[in-house]
């Protein structure tokens, strides 16, 4: 692998992530994602291929098999502007950890306590009162085409009135 760039972080709202349909190849080393609002996060998980397993939450949202992607749902269109940040367990941030996979993903449950981790969370921080839970009735329906037109609109319109600033 001498020679070769590795990402170790990306961190970009989910209106930008629905915009990329397949994982670029310098992110295929990023394997810990983390789903957050500011300084609240709501879910850190693992994955060999985090990008892939980010688009696992969000498609499961609509069947109910994952409660991240049917907050994501219930939310919507506010969580556009939630933050998803993909890790790399290999950076050197992580080598106390000796760079495990588990340990990094243990370690940031533990130092950001997220909502919806309940296994290796204690104190799980408490869903900010302005949001729905994730088993709120969705309102308006909405398929991942139509997400996806809506958040390609709104970063478009992001871009639109920054070059007019």
């Amino acid at each position: 692998m001498a020679g070769m760039a590795f990402t170790h972080h990306v961190t970009l709202f989910l209106q930008e992530f629905l915009l990329i349909e397949q994982c670029p190849p310098d992110w295929r080393s990023l394997d810990v994602y983390l789903f957050r609002d500011g300084e609240t996060v709501f879910y850190v998980g693992q994955s060999y291929l985090a990008f892939d397993r980010v688009w696992r939450h969000i498609r499961d949202g609509y069947k109910g098999r994952s409660t991240v992607g049917r907050f994501l749902l219930t939310n919507w269109p506010a969580s556009m502007k939630f933050t998803i940040e993909l890790l790399c367990s290999q950076d050197i941030r992580f080598a106390p950890l000796s760079n495990e996979l588990d340990e990094v993903e243990k370690a940031l449950i533990e130092q950001s306590a997220p909502c919806f981790n309940s296994v290796l969370n204690g104190r799980p921080t408490p869903l900010p009162a302005q949001y729905l839970s994730p088993s709120a009735e969705i309102h308006k329906r909405r398929n991942l085409k139509t997400l996806i037109r809506e958040s390609r609109f709104h970063v478009q319109a992001e871009k639109k009135k920054s070059w007019l600033e």
